[in-house]
């Protein structure tokens, strides 16, 4: 029996020098710009966009009807209007009830869905190419005419009511809460939750009304991506939605993020655990340091081999998945990490990542280091761009932001051109310690003495 397994042994083990040449990964292939598919965009009389995006050879087709409206548009006494007028919208319109909606688009291969979003609602849904048209008309049907049943009005409140306990109940939801407050004081990105009351009290009146004031042609625009017959759906554009009044103009609003160095502590009482939030407004994609902060928050804490989350997940098992981001609006947008960490390492957390924050402004890193960032991020890029979906998702960012196609295939290009000095740069000027708002979820008396040493207390 020994002999047999001596033998098997040495059957599956490899000669030293193949086994030495197996543990050298293969250099990167040289990363490639992204190539927009061929788009035609053209306007209807109305005001309406349209782009179609031809693309791929599976034989599907992905169409989003974009309206310049969302949770922006509310009032302070209005939050959550727009979601529920979205609730509202998907009971039917004049002319077909839910499940009449429901089973068309099911039999069209797909089905219908409304998204709403701090700045934009958007409607639509995949199918089956061969019935892209007949998707069309149902779209328009659903933004065009919806019937805001005030039947349906008690039962979807209480549907909301519940969402918004349940929100209340999540550390990081709370966190999340109270940071957009004190990045945009009274302004509409400030506010992501309305009171029980609040919803409760909503009438048919005030939703009629959001829908009259906010949808329109002149704020929607049509994306088709994947394969479809190019004429027939142009077609059916023109006829489903090219007698569609322009409603009013777009309210577009310049919000202003500010910051102070300050910790918002939000009590959470037997809490074996603390979320943090921390970060501050940074430059916008409309920016020339935009894609130059990409790279930075993406060595910093935006990637899994990032620094901070090397530091605090890997090196000290602080917390299981830390990660930073930028959150991008319309000429705004906020950097900010955010973390679970074990109630006791509160404070050493926040030590860590201004460690890290800190020595990133000491000193520049290395090309290396810089190099696996850049091609993780193109990587990423290209991976986000090869699907319908994915395609619609920037052809909407760039045309918010008002920047014109060449950033997405230019894309690749800018992120490898940022040098280590860039980044060095970025967190100098962009990632200032002293202006940091920070936001703690977590039990009161366990974290208190932990984080007096980083900044005033706030309750």
């Amino acid at each position: 029996m020994r002999l047999t397994i001596i033998a098997a042994t040495a059957a599956f083990a490899l000669p030293p020098v193949l086994a030495a040449q197996q543990q050298v990964p293969p250099a990167p292939a040289t990363p490639r710009d992204f190539v927009l598919p061929a788009t035609r965009s053209f306007s209807l009389q109305n005001g309406l966009g349209v782009t179609l995006i031809p693309y791929g050879a599976v034989p599907k087709t992905t169409l989003s009807l974009v309206l310049r409206t969302g949770n922006a548009n509310e009032k302070a006494d209005e939050v959550w209007l727009a979601d529920l007028t979205r609730d509202l919208m998907l009971e039917g319109t004049t002319t077909r009830t839910a499940a009449e909606i429901a089973r068309t688009a099911a039999e069209y291969g797909g089905a219908l869905n409304i998204s709403v979003g701090p700045e934009e609602t958007s409607i639509g849904g995949e199918v089956l190419s061969d019935f892209g048209p007949q998707m069309v008309a149902l779209i328009a049907d659903v933004a065009r005419n919806p019937s805001l049943p005030a039947s349906e009005l008690t039962r979807l409140k209480a549907n909301r009511v519940r969402n918004l306990t349940i929100a209340r109940t999540q550390a990081q939801t709370l966190a999340a809460e109270r940071f957009a407050a004190e990045l945009y004081p009274n302004q509409p990105l400030g506010r992501m939750f309305p009171t029980q009351r609040m919803l409760e009290g909503y009438t048919i009146e005030q939703i009629r009304a959001f829908y009259n004031a906010n949808f329109g042609a002149g704020r929607a625009h049509l994306y088709v991506a994947g394969k479809f017959d190019e004429a027939a759906t142009e077609a059916a554009i023109r006829q489903a939605l090219g007698d569609w009044a322009p409603g009013p103009d777009p309210v577009i609003s310049t919000p202003v993020g500010t910051s102070r160095r300050a910790i918002h502590l939000v009590d959470r009482p037997g809490a074996v655990q603390s979320t943090i939030f921390l970060g501050l407004p940074v430059p916008d994609a409309s920016s020339p340091d935009y894609v130059p902060m990409l790279v930075t928050n993406a060595l910093l804490g935006g990637a899994f081999s990032s620094r901070i989350t090397s530091n605090i997940r890997e090196n000290k098992g602080y917390t299981y998945s830390p990660n930073s981001s930028i959150q991008s609006r319309y000429r705004t947008a906020v950097w900010a990490e955010v973390a679970d960490v074990t109630t006791a390492v509160t404070g050493p957390s926040l030590k860590e990542i201004f460690y890290e924050i800190d020595r990133l402004q000491a000193e520049p890193p290395t090309a290396e280091e810089l190099k696996g960032i850049q091609n993780f991020l193109s990587g990423t890029f290209v991976l986000q761009n090869s699907s319908r979906n994915g395609i619609i998702s920037q052809l909407r960012f760039v045309d918010l932001h008002g920047l014109d196609h060449s950033y997405l295939s230019d894309f690749v290009r800018r992120v490898h051109a940022v040098t280590p000095a860039d980044v060095q740069r970025m967190a100098r000027t962009h990632l200032k310690d002293d202006e940091m708002t920070i936001v703690v979820v977590g039990d009161r008396s366990q974290v208190t003495e932990q984080l007096k040493p980083y900044g005033t207390i706030m309750q």
